[in-house]
């Protein structure tokens, strides 16, 4: 089972000062910066997914690319650009999230094949159109026009594309995009793709479903898939339920969720092989918009919230030198969440108090814990954000390789 990180251009600064939380004023972030796969090892990673409307934009306007590194993209190919190991592959696609609202996909076959073809992928997925409703097998129901006409303009697509792509000798693998809105819409998809010539294929528009409504579309895509067939899980990462995926094809997947939980999540930010913690919230004073509002509007002194934001980060280093007890650290931790977040909101005291005591990052034996210590249990900026984001993704990857896939 391969899994692939999509790209959106996150790295972290070797250099970066977490004393002063500044950037070294040498640093050039193209040249200095490193991904994931530079940062930890092994490389939690077999492969990245790098989304065409990520790099170039599409109707919702510019993608995560400056122009430079629009430019440098084009210009050194995936492999220089990422600086990958040989060991990682590539895949790309089209982000059919960010056209989700039109009424067609916004780009040409010809720009696609373009677009792998340049940069050196391994493999290309067709274009494709998000379908997101599912109808039970057992269901009545009928499917809206919308998704049949989505599911057309897919299939369309992916004839042209595969036809293209053979036509102009590509080098680079052409995957299928399937898309449905429930188990036998899903197997028509693969047995319209495979009559094309596919034998790997992305099921999309799954990132809604239950895992048991994703095994339902796998057991009936069984009855038609032929046994060289390989499938492909779009934005899907359910590690409990992989193992059962890999009996029904499924070979690959992509996904963000353990990187962006790191950040994104309410609670379940620092993951461990059976648990996931509370990252413990310290605002930066001058760069969290919401505490600047506070104290713009007279709610907050200024002067209070820099002295409670330093109390609580020296209080949070002392205690991972054994230099002071919890009590001292859950008090300077209450005072400035007493001052940030007021009497109405929800507190997180009880949470960081777990995290205190288990100390899970101690344990841990990835890189970035070892280097950085309680730093990256801190819910704070960028550079500790995505380093836990990272952490998060090397306990992925030791899950997987865990697994046992017959």
């Amino acid at each position: 089972m391969k899994f692939y990180f999509p790209d959106s251009q996150d790295l972290v600064s070797p250099t970066y000062d977490f004393i002063n939380d500044e950037y070294s004023p040498y640093r050039v972030r193209q040249r200095d910066d490193v991904y994931a796969h530079q940062a930890v090892t092994p490389i939690p990673y077999d492969g990245i997914l790098v989304s065409k409307a990520v790099v170039d934009g599409s109707v919702k306007g510019a993608g995560k690319y400056s122009a430079p590194q629009r430019e440098r993209f084009y210009r050194l190919g995936v492999r220089n650009f990422f600086r990958l190991p040989e060991a990682c592959s590539t895949i790309g696609d089209c982000g059919a999230f960010n056209y989700i609202d039109e009424e067609r996909p916004p780009y040409e076959i010809d720009e696609v094949l373009d677009f792998y073809g340049r940069c050196g992928f391994d493999a290309g997925i067709s274009i494709d159109h998000i379908i997101f409703g599912y109808i039970p097998e057992e269901s009545d129901a009928q499917p809206e026009p919308a998704w049949v006409e989505r599911q057309q303009i897919s299939l369309q697509l992916a004839e042209e594309f595969i036809t293209a792509a053979t036509a102009s000798g590509a080098y680079f693998q052409p995957v299928g995009a399937a898309q449905g809105w429930g188990p036998r819409s899903y197997a028509h998809s693969v047995a319209q793709l495979q009559k094309m010539g596919y034998r790997r294929i992305a099921l999309g528009g799954m990132v809604p479903l239950k895992s048991h409504e994703i095994l339902a579309c796998l057991r009936a895509i069984d009855e038609v898939r032929a046994p060289e067939t390989e499938l492909h899980l779009l934005g899907i990462n359910r590690v409990d339920s992989m193992e059962q995926f890999a009996r029904h094809g499924v070979t690959s997947f992509d996904s963000t969720s353990v990187f962006r939980q790191a950040f994104m999540d309410d609670r379940n930010n620092y993951h461990t092989a059976t648990d996931s913690y509370t990252a413990i919230r310290v605002p930066q004073v001058d760069a969290n918009p919401a505490l600047k509002r506070l104290i713009l509007s007279g709610s907050v002194s200024q002067s209070d919230a820099i002295a409670a934001e330093r109390a609580s980060l020296r209080a949070l280093r002392k205690f991972d030198q054994n230099e002071t007890s919890l009590e001292e650290v859950m008090g300077a931790l209450a005072a400035y969440e007493a001052l940030v977040l007021g009497p109405k909101k929800k507190s997180y005291l009880k949470h960081y108090e777990r995290t205190l005591k288990d100390a899970p990052w101690r344990t841990c034996h990835c890189v970035l814990c070892k280097n950085h210590g309680i730093e990256i249990a801190i819910f704070r900026g960028s550079e500790r954000n995505k380093r836990r984001g990272f952490h998060n993704l090397t306990v992925l990857e030791a899950k997987m390789r865990s697994l046992t896939f017959e």
